[in-house]
């Protein structure tokens, strides 16, 4: 399903409006994007096209201006085409489904509902992006015929970044539309989809601002300040870095404001509608334009490199306070959200009080409107985790810090909890485990199995149903079936150590041996941020320089061992693939760009060089299209000089578009849109490979490098830089290590230089910067601020 909807139109070009057709159009999705004509025209204007779209092509000019980036590839602005709601409604009638994303008024909407049937094709899916009016209130006066086409598709901005779309189907709506809408996000949007009732703000903003709006009145009736407050309800928590109040800065004051008053409107009977009420801290601050980062000053100000807070009772901003609170710091040595949150809850401190204060009530509410929200748990969870990025659902949370002791504390607290909570408890959880099937707790039915997302792929099942194959504290080798095997990396932000690296080597046997092809990809938040930079900084420090040099020529053997396997192996980078990540990935026969990778090889910020590999695979990508035949008058300064800008400016790509962009991925590969399943589609590309009779790649013979006479004229470039002061001298250093290796060393460019021998010049210039003294000042630092120093 989903392949119906080839042409969209999207009715309101704001913020939200352009983030959407951003989206679709990176997506392969022609657009129109619309917007209303400018009031107060000139005559002049009135007659001008360009000035009638104006507002439409302000959204769209800003989508291509924002960063973080809405677009996945820019060029995909070419399939947006703009239009105005006077001059042209009528294309609607060639869409397959029309979006409406203007102002959040319920008489704004019908209004506009009714333009938009009057100019519409039955069999057009057409949708609200209203983020809490009724679906149904909307419908006032229109037809039978177009209601069954009507329902709630709620995206959550940044539309890119957000993996949440709440569907929201009305009670006239035709089930067949919501399953060939809800194929369509999944499938071409890549969108976690979760199941809505028609109630006042659905599940994500019920749940999510009434936990901010009880975290604001905490703060005030406890005397806490907004620096403490975000300190404990963030990563402590389970939460985004964020918290509280980077989080209501980051939306905005004003949108905060009017989903928490649409809830205080909406929802009479409510028992906690009175935490919804604005607080005039609040109504102030929006008066005052204080909106957060669009108006550059919100509960936070950055003036130049200080920040400042929001002082709630003067309205003065004063410099920011760092919350000094003992009991956090003994958390940031648990890796999981749910550890962290058991050790927080369970102290004295005022962190902890004021965590148990405010995670006691969600936990109550979440429980007592969850059925009058959705259909079930699970799909209240997921819009928490995809709505909100919070670590783990209220349900989730409940289950991993035990579903009777908590129901108890919250009682003691003084909180009603309805029955299905007991009846919960009574079979066991809210999750459990039955015959290796992850199943939920639904009231009536009690345990329920879990609905798999259409496509997806869960090594944690696959660990608990025994399909481990090998294992050791780096990583695990995983059965994941039809003859596919999965190496899942699980170090600390999945870096790349000596246990990783055997892994790779024992994958590779077992492969060989046992299984049609490899996937190389985890889970985690992230594909691999690297190397193991505090090993190699200790190793150096002490001078053992033959044990970094074994650990690098061990990994160098390895990443050319998987990509020369007789098995085909697939790589499914995501969240960050830098350096040796970023060399492991590009050591695959295919890629499976995940949307949103951050790809680079960055070691030059730490004073290397790429060390497993990398040099050698970024030319073998830039050469890919040169003949093993020297071409008569062949200029391969070109294409080194682009493999040395992606190394020696550390360029990261900043989403699967530029991956490809960069040069990191080839034609050949894919791109994977839906992280739900990502690693699905990577298995599915490695079992085609196997099924087409694979035969592994032949070493490389078109590597034509120019030798030292060729890098002479590249280096001007990075002389030119040092003498205006963009580049040190230790950066010359390392740009004149880097240009040996992609020039080949002592060549002359007449014969090809093979692999082995760059790969001997990458180990010899890593190891001969690896003890510079400057080189290990930035391994230092970058360890203790993350972020690189320019020495």
């Amino acid at each position: 399903m989903g392949t119906g909807i080839r042409k969209v139109a999207v009715l309101g070009a704001g913020v939200m409006g352009s983030g959407i057709a951003a989206h679709l159009a990176s997506c392969g999705i022609r657009t129109i994007l619309y917007d209303i004509v400018p009031p107060n025209l000139t005559d002049a204007e009135k007659s001008d096209p360009a000035a009638r779209n104006r507002w439409a092509q302000a959204g769209l000019d800003g989508a291509l201006k924002s960063r973080p980036a809405l677009f996945l590839d820019k060029h995909a602005a070419s399939l947006i085409e703009i239009g105005n709601l006077d001059d042209h409604l009528e294309w609607l009638r060639s869409c397959d489904w029309v979006i409406e994303v203007v102002k959040e008024d319920m008489a704004v909407k019908r209004s506009l509902l009714a333009k938009i049937e009057a100019n519409w094709t039955p069999g057009t899916l057409v949708t609200t992006n209203t983020s809490g009016l009724s679906i149904d209130g909307m419908l006032e006066g229109r037809s039978a015929e177009f209601k069954k086409h009507f329902f709630g598709t709620h995206f959550f901005n940044p539309v890119r970044y957000m993996h949440l779309l709440e569907v929201i189907p009305g009670r006239h709506t035709d089930p067949a539309h919501i399953e060939l809408m809800v194929g369509f996000v999944r499938r071409i949007l890549g969108k976690g989809v979760v199941f809505a009732k028609d109630t006042p703000n659905f599940i994500a903003n019920r749940i999510g601002v009434y936990a901010m709006m009880k975290t604001i009145a905490s703060m005030r009736e406890l005397d806490y300040t907004p620096e403490e407050v975000d300190a404990i309800v963030g990563t402590p928590m389970g939460r985004p870095k964020s918290a509280a109040f980077g989080t209501a800065d980051v939306v905005g004051l004003d949108t905060f404001v009017h989903v928490s008053q649409n809830c205080f409107d909406s929802l009479p009977d409510d028992p906690e509608r009175e935490i919804f009420r604005i607080p005039p801290f609040l109504t102030q601050m929006v008066e005052k334009g204080f909106l957060g980062r669009k108006t550059k000053a919100g509960f936070y100000k950055k003036a130049g490199k200080d920040f400042f807070t929001l002082d709630l009772d003067t309205f003065e901003y004063r410099p920011k306070v760092k919350a000094d609170f003992p009991e956090l710091k003994a958390l940031k040595k648990l890796e999981q959200p749910a550890d962290r949150i058991k050790q927080l809850i369970a102290g004295d401190g005022r962190a902890a009080k004021f965590g148990w204060h405010v995670l006691s009530a969600s936990l109550a509410y979440a429980a007592n409107i969850a059925f009058d929200i959705a259909d079930d748990i699970v799909n209240i969870d997921r819009a928490m985790r995809w709505g909100f990025n919070w670590d783990l659902g209220p349900f989730e949370t409940w289950q991993a810090l035990g579903v009777k002791e908590i129901a108890d504390r919250i009682r003691a607290d003084g909180y009603t909890l309805p029955k299905w909570v007991d009846d919960a408890i009574a079979a066991g959880g809210f999750y459990v485990t039955q015959d290796n099937t992850p199943k939920y707790f639904a009231p009536g039915a009690k345990l329920q199995p879990e609905p798999v997302i259409p496509g997806s792929l869960s090594l944690a099942r696959l660990k608990a149903a025994g399909q481990v194959v090998e294992k050791n504290r780096g990583a695990t080798l995983i059965d994941i079936g039809d003859g596919i095997a999965c190496l899942e990396f699980h170090t600390k932000m999945n870096t790349v150590d000596p246990d990783l690296t055997a892994m790779l080597n024992v994958a590779c046997d077992r492969v060989e041996r046992d299984f049609d092809g490899l996937v190389l990809a985890n889970q985690g938040e992230h594909f691999s941020a690297g190397a193991n930079l505090m090993m190699i900084v200790m190793q150096a420090n002490q001078k053992k320089w033959d044990a970094i040099e074994e650990v690098v020529t061990q990994f160098q053997t390895v990443i050319q061992r998987l990509k020369y396997l007789p098995k085909p192996v697939v790589s499914n980078p995501h969240g960050l693939t830098l350096g040796g990540g970023c060399e492991m990935a590009m050591a695959a026969d295919r890629m499976m760009v995940s949307q949103e990778t951050y790809m680079g090889l960055v070691e030059v910020g730490v004073g290397l060089i790429p060390g497993g590999g990398g040099t050698l695979n970024l030319l073998k990508r830039m050469f890919q299209h040169v003949p093993n035949t020297m071409p008569q008058g062949f200029d391969a300064l070109p294409l080194i000089q682009r493999a040395f800008e992606a190394i020696g400016l550390a360029k990261v790509a900043t989403g699967g578009g530029e991956v490809f962009e960069f040069g990191f991925a080839t034609p050949q590969d894919e791109l994977a849109i839906n992280r739900d399943t990502r690693i699905n589609e990577a298995k599915r590309l490695a079992r085609y490979l196997a099924d087409r009779g694979y035969t592994a790649p032949k070493p490389a013979k078109n590597l034509f490098l120019p030798g030292k006479d060729g890098w002479a004229a590249v280096s001007l470039f990075v002389y030119g830089m040092m003498l205006s002061g963009w580049a040190s001298e230790h950066d010359k250093l390392i740009s004149d290590k880097l240009g040996n290796v992609l020039c080949g060393g002592d060549t002359n460019g007449k014969v090809a230089v093979s692999e082995e021998r760059i790969i001997e010049l990458e180990r010899e210039a890593f190891m001969s910067l690896v003890g510079e003294p400057k080189t290990i000042e930035r391994m230092q630092y970058m360890l203790m601020n993350n972020k690189p120093l320019r020495n």
